[in-house]
């Protein structure tokens, strides 16, 4: 049997959240039980958070102070640090969305869903800047803020998805859903990461072609150093928003088992 959500309507007073587990709980999916969950996340998102702003500190400074200007884009160049690991948490994030929504589907585990909706917002907002820093490196190399090139509009196209996806998490929460429409979207919006991974090497556009592979890198190491520090920075804090959130929608579910069961009384 797998855990599903439940009102205790004879909770006896617990303020325990709104799930329920059998009593011998798989250890794959122990982390799903939500009172496990928030006995790492609590002391993890500190130490996410602090790790995170250090290495983001750390790599800003490394790569406004310690690296040379490039001999064609200048201190344009810069924008690196930030569009990369933008753009890796965009689609990462949505990446995190989908397992996530597979997990739900496959186990039912109400955390999934929380994780999902947990997610997307900071997801959007790494696409968003993503969009911005292309924007402002565009402008100099390319002339103009904006071209309908493959890369720029998928990511485009992403950003869509994920507000998207929020809008249908939040109305299918509201009309007190079970979950499975976002999940199916989140699996569906899947499609656009392997056009936004090679659509500089299926269609001629303005974008460069890629830049760091499994193999190695055309960027010079003199430049490269920092962006591994600023790609860990970010993503750990990523990491830390999202712990935030997922604790922040337990305690509202907490909060409105409380209120129902008073309604109850």
């Amino acid at each position: 049997m797998c855990p599903c959500v439940t009102d205790h309507p004879n909770a006896g007073g617990d303020d325990r959240p709104r799930f329920a587990y059998p009593g011998a709980v798989p250890a794959l999916h122990a982390f799903a039980n939500p009172a496990r969950f928030l006995k790492i996340a609590r002391p993890l998102t500190p130490i996410l958070w602090w790790a995170g702003v250090a290495l983001i500190a750390v790599g800003c400074w490394a790569g406004l102070t310690q690296t040379p200007a490039d001999y064609l884009q200048g201190e344009t160049v810069r924008i690196l640090y930030i569009h990369v690991p933008a753009a890796w948490l965009g689609m990462g994030g949505w990446s995190s969305i989908a397992v996530s929504s597979i997990v739900f589907l496959v186990w039912r585990h109400p955390l999934a869903m929380i994780a999902a909706r947990a997610i997307a917002a900071p997801g959007a907002i790494f696409a968003a800047l993503c969009l911005v820093t292309g924007a402002i490196w565009g402008r100099p190399t390319w002339g103009t803020w904006w071209q309908w090139d493959g890369r720029l509009t998928s990511m485009l196209l992403l950003f869509f998805v994920y507000l998207g996806f929020i809008a249908l998490a939040q109305a299918d929460r509201e009309r007190d859903g079970d979950g499975r429409i976002p999940a199916l979207y989140g699996i569906a919006g899947t499609v656009l990461l392997p056009v936004i991974r090679y659509s500089v090497v299926w269609w001629n556009t303005l974008h460069q072609g890629p830049s760091i592979g499994l193999t190695g890198s055309s960027i010079d190491r003199a430049l490269l150093w920092p962006l591994p520090i600023m790609l860990a920075g970010f993503s750990f804090f990523f990491g830390a928003v999202v712990l935030m959130r997922m604790r922040t929608m337990l305690a509202r579910e907490k909060a409105e088992a409380r209120l129902r069961r008073r309604a109850r009384a």
